[in-house]
């Protein structure tokens, strides 16, 4: 049985803001009111780490391809930082995601834009900097 967040996801919004404003508490669609609450979530985590991914895609570029370089990937990297300290100060909370894990998953992922854009090898397993430098606004993978 199809329902209206099955058929038009923005006019179920529209309906549930509705409801929770008029105060029809019964009538909510509490599960799938949970589940977009979640993927809130997961999505500015999916944004981090993309942002995270393509700045390390840039640092990886910027140390293994030296004659390469240009203003063009100085610049990726400066947006992408002030992008992240941005998402951060919006979501705070996202600090606590920046861990091992994170930084594995995100090198893997840079790794593979980096290999699939340029031409970079002998590049390490893991990353040979910590999430910190990264996001150093004066560490261009010394």
């Amino acid at each position: 049985m199809n329902t209206l967040y099955d058929e038009d996801v923005v006019a179920w919004a529209v309906q549930q803001v509705h409801l929770l404003r008029s105060g029809l508490w019964s009538q909510l669609d509490i599960d799938n009111i949970a589940e977009e609450i979640e993927d809130v979530g997961k999505s500015e985590k999916r944004e981090l780490r993309h942002r995270l991914a393509i700045l390390v895609e840039h640092l990886i570029k910027w140390k293994w391809q030296p004659r390469r370089r240009g203003s063009s990937w100085m610049t990726t990297i400066r947006i992408q930082r002030i992008d992240i300290e941005k998402l951060l100060l919006k979501v705070p909370s996202l600090r606590a995601t920046l861990d091992k894990e994170l930084a594995d998953a995100v090198w893997r992922d840079a790794v593979v834009m980096a290999v699939k854009q340029a031409d970079c090898k002998g590049l390490p397993d893991t990353s040979p900097w910590t999430l910190q430098q990264v996001l150093t606004n004066d560490f261009f993978a010394r």
